[in-house]
């Protein structure tokens, strides 16, 4: 899973707060009021009162597939109905077995059968889906049972999709890469004025985006009608972004205690 550094996030910072909004006009000579004019609260007062730090951070994610479905598709056409059932099932007795040399499970593999008679000749069709987790195997399978079987056995290009929930977790993945970054910049603020950064006050999600694949129309066009396994990947690949606003609370500098 890809992690692209998040881009450059304003920061702002108060140190010292002002006073609430009702005491914000400044007393002048005579009893008269200055608007505009905002004085700081008294040392004892500013030493109580909240600091905080305010940042924001982004970040995107990226997970690549990690299913892929392949059919298998054998067939037969008869003037006898035994003759074609046992063309079609002695081909799918052989992939079957392959597959469990493989190492694929019983529970990831889908038979399906269909028998007719078309005309004067009975038409024999049998089906099997495979699950991969494994592309590589996936591969390594697909081109065995090519060169054994060769124009006997027709194999679908591999369907690449999500598991459910992968978006949600993507989501949830991006969101926290963020609030780490919007995090350590905070605390790189902190260091750099001289201040400890205490707890967050506030986080906020501002704004999420989710796709698939590239997003360039002409590119995404290209990709669909190619051949590659990689390029399939790619095009299946979903992406997350995040943006979040954090409010953390700043502490005075930390004073070391001297040991006699």
């Amino acid at each position: 899973m890809s992690l692209q550094q998040a881009p450059p996030s304003r920061v702002f910072v108060e140190l010292v707060p002002w006073a609430e909004r009702g005491r914000e006009d400044n007393l002048v000579s005579g009893g008269e009021t200055q608007p505009g004019l905002r004085r700081a609260l008294p040392s004892a007062q500013a030493q109580t009162a909240a600091r905080e730090v305010h940042v924001s951070g982004a970040a995107e994610v990226s997970a690549g597939p990690d299913r892929a479905q392949v059919a298998v598709r054998v067939s037969s056409a008869k003037e006898a109905a035994a003759e074609a059932k046992k063309s079609v099932g002695r081909r799918l007795d052989y992939i079957t077995q392959s597959l469990q040399q493989q190492g694929v499970q019983a529970e990831n593999v889908t038979v399906t059968k269909d028998f007719r008679r078309v005309e004067n000749a009975y038409h024999m069709e049998a089906e099997v889906c495979i699950t991969f987790t494994e592309f590589g195997k996936m591969q390594n399978i697909c081109n065995f049972l090519v060169e054994k079987l060769d124009s006997s056995v027709v194999i679908s290009p591999p369907q690449f999709y999500h598991t459910p929930g992968s978006l949600e977790n993507l989501r949830r993945q991006a969101c926290l890469v963020a609030v780490e970054n919007a995090w350590r910049k905070a605390q790189e603020v902190c260091h750099l004025v001289g201040q400890t950064l205490g707890k967050p006050l506030l986080i906020k999600e501002e704004e999420t985006k989710e796709w698939e694949g590239q997003t360039d129309d002409h590119q995404s066009s290209s990709l669909s009608n190619a051949s590659s396994v990689q390029q399939k990947i790619k095009s299946a690949t979903l992406y997350a972004a995040s943006k979040v606003f954090i409010t953390f609370e700043v502490k005075g500098k930390e004073k070391t205690k001297k040991h006699l």
